[in-house]
């Protein structure tokens, strides 16, 4: 079975996963499972990492210039700052909002952190290109800690904005807590308590927020029990906020003001697409859950949303089995890659591999059964099933709960079209 890419759940600061897809070779492969969730613990990270390599140094000397001029200085406590900060009106596209620095940024953080000490200060302003960024590290006593902060802007309403905040599945990260809250201002922010590595390779836990506001403003942030969030020894057992405290920073109404600091994309859309635009009917999970045989009770389900990917943990009451499905349109080009010459054709001219061999995710005594198909259009299903609920943890039986027969009916289903 030939190489399948995945990619993270789509976020603001990431390219869409489908181009991703199609673009890298358009194969479908477990890593694209486990990517796709694992996105949502470190994937809206990996812009931040990217920063790391042209961020301003020695800005210190900066004025604090925020928006309209008025200096981004909360006080120390992140609910009085969102108090007694007023929320300035989104900029328009033919609109000059006034930047504020990287120095600026750094104060913010400083300010809004509690009591401690401050190093290798780092940030981008809302003038700079990919988008603004603030890193430091933070120690209160207890520690040294990375602490970061991502800004962006998400399409209100949008399937991109609703992941941003949603917990991802335990069939695929591993985390100890997750938790999606709707503040009064309408603005949902996600509380993940998780770890560096998903599969925790190694020990360094990464707690972050991600809140998305009605107006589509987005600040993600990010902390380690580490000096670094990856390659430095583990400095404390838990990061330095906890997560009602990282909550509030992330509520904390400078951010939202930085943003709006922000140029404009004039082409960026100003109301989400319709249904009808994007061509969304059913998700692929919900389509999924409707062809399941019977006698199967399901405990887990996933989507990332318009990507085609969607999963379903499942049990017969035998032991648990993920089964997750790709949906992808227009595969003709490569279909000569990904089919060969001993692939079974149909009648209607649909092209079927079937594959059964050992999981590629270290989970002891794991198999993946896969059936991949492709119509004569170029839409490719792919259904691949585990003898255990995630990839990288034991069988919990010997094979999946879905016979080949079954994964076979449910890629070649109509439903997909």
């Amino acid at each position: 079975m030939p190489d399948i890419l995945h990619s993270e759940p789509l976020d603001p600061f990431e390219e869409r996963l489908t181009a991703g897809l199609h673009d890298a070779g358009n194969a479908f492969e477990t890593d694209r499972a486990a990517l796709a969730t694992a996105g949502a613990l470190k994937g809206r990270r990996r812009l931040l990492r990217r920063r790391n390599a042209a961020v301003l140094s020695g800005a210190a000397g900066i004025a604090l210039v925020g928006v309209g001029g008025a200096l981004l200085l909360p006080s120390g406590d992140p609910a009085e700052a969102q108090a007694a900060h007023a929320t300035a009106a989104p900029p328009t596209a033919t609109s000059t909002p006034t930047p504020v620095s990287g120095a600026a940024l750094i104060k913010t953080l400083e300010k809004l952190l509690p009591d401690g000490t401050f190093s290798k200060a780092e940030a981008r302003g809302t003038d700079e290109e990919p988008s603004p960024y603030v890193h430091v590290v933070y120690d209160d006593g207890k520690g040294a800690s990375a602490v970061e902060v991502g800004l962006g802007r998400v399409q209100p309403g949008s399937d991109q904005a609703r992941q941003t905040t949603r917990c991802p599945g335990k069939a695929f990260a591993h985390y100890d807590a997750c938790g999606t809250s709707r503040l009064a201002d309408g603005s949902v922010v996600m509380v993940l308590q998780g770890y560096e590595y998903p599969d925790r390779r190694v020990d360094t836990k990464l707690w972050s927020a991600e809140l998305v506001t009605p107006q589509g403003q987005h600040v993600s942030i990010n902390e380690w029990n580490a000096a670094a969030e990856k390659d430095a020894p583990i400095t404390r057992s838990q990061p330095p906020l906890s997560p009602d405290r990282l909550r509030k920073v992330a509520a904390a109404t400078a951010w939202r003001d930085a943003v709006d600091a922000m140029p404009v994309d004039p082409n960026s859309p100003v109301t989400p697409p319709s249904p009808t635009e994007t061509g969304a009917t059913l998700s692929v999970t919900s389509t999924l859950r409707t062809l399941l045989p019977k006698g199967l009770t399901v405990s887990e389900t996933g989507d990332t949303d318009d990507s085609g990917f969607g999963y379903v943990v499942v049990d017969d009451g035998k032991g648990r089995t993920l089964v997750q499905v790709n949906v992808q349109a227009d595969m003709a080009d490569v279909e000569g890659e990904l089919f060969g010459s001993d692939a079974e054709v149909l009648s209607d001219g649909t092209k079927v591999a079937e594959h059964q061999g050992p999981g590629e995710k270290g989970g002891s005594g794991v198999v993946m059964w896969t059936v991949d198909t492709i119509r004569t259009d170029g839409r490719r299903v792919v259904i691949s099933a585990f003898n255990s609920g995630a990839q990288d943890t034991p069988a919990t039986r010997t094979t999946p709960a879905l016979t080949m027969n079954q994964l076979r009916t449910i890629a070649l289903s109509p439903n997909w079209l």
